[in-house]
């Protein structure tokens, strides 16, 4: 009897995590898809980001982007994931393999950003050109904006790093 109790409040759990996700994936930014790690690394790369800069993720995923700024660049970096299920996911992965970073469960339009010295993100087209206004109003001059993959809205990139192997094209913006 206990043990069926546990087994639907746990499928009951499951059932809103994925139908969240779905609605998220529909409505919010996209899905969700994992930046391949040699993409991560290239992209963190050409960010040029120096020690203590601020650096956002906006649609974290698992955080691989965040982790990989505070180890290796040894930025201050906060990832945004709207998805409950991929954002416990990141907070798993933190756990269990020491990532580092912040990851934020929200959404990062209702965030102040203005302090960002570089914003990272991997989103859908459509909502990349909803963001732009957000860049536009908050972000302070000189902040570098790098998409990966989609160009944002009508912003002019500064560079495209074409395609190249298994590592998609790479956007490069400064407010």
């Amino acid at each position: 009897m206990i043990l069926g109790i546990i087994t639907l409040i746990i499928v009951l759990i499951i059932i809103a995590f994925l139908t969240t996700g779905f609605y998220i994936m529909i409505f919010g930014g996209g899905p969700f898809v994992p930046t391949p790690l040699p993409a991560v690394h290239k992209i963190l790369e050409y960010a040029d980001i120096k020690k203590g800069d601020k650096v956002y993720d906006i649609g974290a995923g698992d955080g691989r982007f965040i982790h990989f700024a505070v180890k290796d660049y040894h930025a201050k970096a906060t990832g945004f994931e709207l998805d409950p299920f991929v954002y416990f996911l990141a907070k798993l992965r933190q756990w269990f393999f020491s990532w580092k970073g912040k990851m934020v469960r929200g959404n990062f339009l209702k965030h102040d950003i203005s302090d960002a010295d570089i914003i990272i993100c991997y989103m859908m087209p459509k909502s990349l050109a909803k963001f732009q206004k957000k860049f536009e109003k908050e972000l302070k001059k000189g902040t570098k904006i790098i998409s990966y993959a989609f160009h944002i809205g009508s912003l002019k990139p500064k560079k495209i790093i074409p395609k190249k192997g298994k590592v998609s094209k790479i956007f490069l913006y400064k407010i």
